[in-house]
Formats: C-alpha cells, structure tokens, sequence
C-alpha cells in the first residue's frame, strides 16, 4: 500500500476581505460590535485534491494569487481549510515567510536561539549546534549586528540555516531559493538534495522552472485557486508554460 506524506482531499480556504476604510481602532471596535463591518468573501483555494508520497519531491507552480502559498500554510498546520482536509505525516520544518519566527530587532545570534526555540528545540541542542548554523549561513562577521540591518539574502541565509539544521520529515520551501546570491542557492539545493537521498519529502514553490526541473519529480498547477492539473513535472509544466 502506497505511503503517503500529505493528503490534500477537497481543500477549500476562505478569506473574508474587508470592503470599507476604517480610520482608529475605536471606529473598527464599534463596526465590529455592531457587525457592521462589510467584507467580500475570497475563496483562495477551491476544491483541491492531491497526495504526495513519501520521500517525493513535489512542486507547486502557478501565477501570483493562484493559491500556492496558502496551500503550503495549510499543509503546515499554519492555517485550518475552511473545507475538506489536509492530512500531513511526520516533523514539518516550513520556510514559507521570509523572517518568521525572528525579532528583527534582535542580533542574528540572539534570532539563532529565538527561532530554532520556536521551532521546539532547547538551549542546549542550539549550543551544540551553533557554530555550524553560523558556519553555513556565513554569517560569522555579522553575528552580533540586528537583523532590520540584514538585506533579505542574509535573512534568508540564517532562516534556512536553523530549519534545515536537523532533517525534518517535510520540507517545505516558499521562495527561499530566490533570494540571496547564486553561490548560496546552490548551496541551499545541495542540502536539499542531500535530504532527498535521505528520504525526506520536499513541498515546494518556485518561480525559477529550472529548480522545478531540476529537483521535482511531480508538480501541481494551480490557477485561481484551482486545481489544473498534477503529474509528472514536464508535462505539467508543459501546461503551465503554454497556458
């Protein structure tokens, strides 16, 4: 019997954008008493279905707005579908926002410490740990500098540094590739082919159709919030580039 990483089975999420300006909070808190306020529902995703079996590299494609990020969300447990099920198996490392999880107010050494303690491990594994964070992140001569002074690359460096230093069960990526030097993002694709070879599943978004080639075995096309089509990589991506 087939192992399955995600079940993604008739997901739809909704989102209730808000129509009016309010000016102050008091003015929202009394729309909001009253329910007055006036939203226009906004269906980001829209009856999807796939699976996405163990140790799999599985791609998303899709233009801005398709729905492709507020998938990744859900699969993280960051969101709950408005409806169906997202069903996910194992440890989940997500580098869906650029950031999160960090104070940029905070050094790069004090973020190392943040972040890898909201992602559930403890002071004493971080110590064991920290000089080869810094050490593939090459942020050594930038330790002790806060993070608002960071260009996104570097940003991008010490986030991925932290998820990816334990292999999760499932990866999941948003970009992360797309920031940052060549050199880095060669870099951050031999780590996750490392963790290919290892078994671990790979979900992830790029516009680059060259890393979606080179590292996917399967792809999801989604357009609108729907679901166009999920196969093998070059036909999917066949469609996608010639819809």
């Amino acid at each position: 019997m087939e192992k399955y990483a995600v079940e993604v089975s008739n997901v739809s999420m909704k989102f209730n954008l808000q129509t009016e300006r309010i000016d102050g909070l008091k003015e929202f808190l009394i729309k909001f008493l009253k329910n007055e306020i006036k939203y226009q529902e906004f269906w980001a995703l829209d009856e999807v279905s796939f699976s996405i079996k163990k140790g799999e590299v599985f791609g998303l494609v899709g233009l801005n707005g398709a729905g492709k990020s507020t998938l990744l969300k859900l699969i993280a447990g960051i969101y709950k579908p408005t409806k169906g099920a997202v069903k996910a198996e194992g440890v989940i490392a997500p580098l869906i926002e650029l950031g999160a999880g960090f104070d940029m107010e905070l050094t790069a050494r004090e973020n190392i410490y943040l972040n890898g303690s909201v992602l559930g491990y403890n002071k004493e594994f971080l110590n064991s740990k920290f000089n080869e964070i810094v050490e593939f992140s090459e942020m050594q001569d930038f330790l002790d500098v806060p993070l608002k002074n960071y260009s996104s690359g570097m940003v991008a460096r010490i986030a991925f540094a932290i998820s990816t230093i334990v292999e999760p069960d499932i990866l999941i990526v948003d970009e992360i590739l797309s920031v940052g030097d060549f050199k880095f993002q060669e870099k951050c694709i031999k780590k996750i082919s490392s963790m290919i070879d290892n078994g671990v599943t790979i979900i992830m978004v790029s516009h680059s159709t060259h890393q979606i080639k080179q590292l996917c075995n399967r792809v999801a096309y989604l357009e609108k919030g729907k679901l166009i089509e999920v196969g093998e990589t070059a036909t999917v991506l066949k469609k996608y580039l010639n819809d």
